[in-house]
């Protein structure tokens, strides 16, 4: 686990480089297509919910007409030419990613992959998208057991997936580039024990917090709460604004105990003890259950996403696009579906976390696209990775897609956002403020290699709750007996 001081560093850094980004004007004249690829600020991926900034040194190493990038996804020559004949005679190695789209950023990927494809006529890359519930959290760990998976795939389950990962270090011509721009992250996609595998890297850095509805503030006449408003605070408040203003619902959080562990540890759920290990029942774990069941109980929050999910994940973004709910718990990763589906509707604004009596902290993660280690082409693999992972490249993904980047160079050196609207470089800035306030339980939880197991059990025991099946009393107990089995069978 990374020490707090380096996370710091890192979060000022992140912070200070997405201000510069939403703030200077920029995002609306960034370049698109081709031109764009070439134009983008050096920037490399990072986690924030999944999220952290990058060094930008390697990338200002490449010679000025960018020979050293094509170096880096080029196989040795031996391999090059004989990959060059294959494509000659239209013998094209095929490979299938596995993808999840949050927003249109799967659409900018095809675009990258198009352009990798006209320059490596040897390789043809099929993008098979899935949902996220349904094909990344339930299908695919069932798939990668079994030997039947991609060849590369975007995840969020970072540590636990980690097993089946394809180690790219012997088939990279530069890592020492990825260990410079990407260190901070690597270390939540290797298992316990491993200090050197290059796994892949984040197509995003995210950070947990909730937006509000503020057209609906104004037609109620109601001020946003400060900063420092606690989570009771807000939801007495969205209570108001929504009985003003004929809204259906006050509040809804994603269904997910990852998205619960940001107001947890805020009331002061510690969630490990001292030795490290998962324990679950805590007065601050507490408090926030307590408080979920009461919003569920009173009307405060929409019962369609806890309630009526069917023991799967599932998020309250739809609600929130259709005005449907006044305050909504996810995270940064919804910018630009909101800027594409909101746009100017009604004024959407990110605010900062509420605050509980230990914190007013969110959860970092993200997203990591990597190579499996059952590929039977992992050079191949490798090449379209370097490809995509090179500082104009992932930099233009970044730009385009209005993710946090997971690439320290592109951190530091600033990403240009393709965005014209205010409101979208305002949550910009809003998230970018949320990750030096980003607690050290916070970090620890995110980077435990079983933090699946705890989130699972969080968000399925809780809904027994909500539903009448389970006391309180009961969920804790389930909770840690559920988390302690997880890890007992892994291990």
């Amino acid at each position: 686990m990374m020490k707090q001081r380096n996370w710091l560093l890192l979060a000022v850094m992140l912070a200070a480089m997405l201000v510069f980004a939403a703030c200077g004007g920029g995002a609306s004249n960034a370049p698109a297509g081709n031109e764009a690829a070439t134009e983008a600020p050096t920037e490399a991926a990072a986690p924030a919910e999944e999220e952290a900034p990058a060094a930008e040194e390697a990338a200002t190493e490449a010679p000025a007409d960018g020979s050293a990038d094509a170096a880096a996804t080029e196989a040795p020559a031996e391999e090059a030419a004989a990959d060059a004949s294959s494509g000659a005679s239209g013998d094209a190695v095929e490979l299938r990613m596995t993808w999840y789209d949050d927003g249109a950023e799967g659409a900018v990927m095809r675009d990258l992959l198009d352009r990798f494809e006209a320059d490596n006529p040897d390789i043809t890359v099929i993008m098979d998208t899935v949902p996220y519930a349904t094909g990344i959290l339930e299908t695919l760990p069932i798939q990668l057991a079994a030997g039947e998976g991609p060849d590369m795939v975007r995840v969020t389950d970072l540590g636990g997936l980690s097993p089946f990962f394809l180690d790219l270090t012997p088939y990279l011509e530069d890592p020492a580039y990825w260990e410079e721009n990407f260190g901070p992250f690597l270390t939540w996609l290797r298992q316990a024990g491993d200090e050197s595998s290059i796994p892949g890297f984040m197509t995003q850095l995210t950070v947990t917090g909730p937006y509000v509805n503020k057209t609906l503030f104004d037609q109620a006449g109601i001020e946003l709460p400060a900063g420092d408003a606690t989570w009771e605070e807000w939801a007495e408040v969205t209570r108001q604004v929504a009985e003003a203003t004929g809204t259906p619902f006050a509040m809804a959080m994603d269904r997910t105990g990852h998205r619960f562990a940001g107001p947890a540890i805020s009331e002061g759920a510690k969630y490990f003890d001292a030795e490290g290990n998962p324990a679950l029942d805590d007065e601050g774990f507490r408090k926030m259950a307590q408080l979920l069941i009461d919003w569920h109980a009173d009307g405060t929050m929409i019962p369609d996403v806890w309630m009526g999910a069917g023991g799967s994940y599932a998020a309250g973004n739809e609600q929130f696009i259709n005005a449907q709910i006044v305050m909504y718990m996810s995270g940064s990763w919804q910018i630009g579906q909101f800027n594409e589906k909101i746009g100017d509707a009604f004024d959407w604004v990110a605010v900062p976390n509420p605050c509980g009596p230990a914190a007013c902290t969110g959860m970092p993660g993200g997203a990591a696209l990597v190579g499996i280690a059952d590929t039977e082409h992992p050079e191949e693999v490798a090449r379209v990775m370097a490809y995509l992972a090179q500082p104009d490249v992932l930099g233009e993904f970044y730009g385009r897609s209005l993710f946090i980047p997971g690439h320290l160079g592109l951190a530091e050196s600033g990403v240009e956002f393709v965005t014209d609207s205010p409101l979208t470089a305002d949550a910009l800035t809003v998230f970018a403020a949320e990750v030096p306030k980003l607690n050290e339980v916070a970090y620890e939880l995110q980077g435990y290699r079983f933090n699946r197991a705890i989130f699972n059990a969080t968000s399925d025991r809780l809904t027994q709750v909500l539903v009448g099946e389970l006391t309180l009393d009961e969920a804790m107990t389930r909770i840690q007996e559920d988390v302690d089995k997880a890890i007992a069978e892994a291990q």
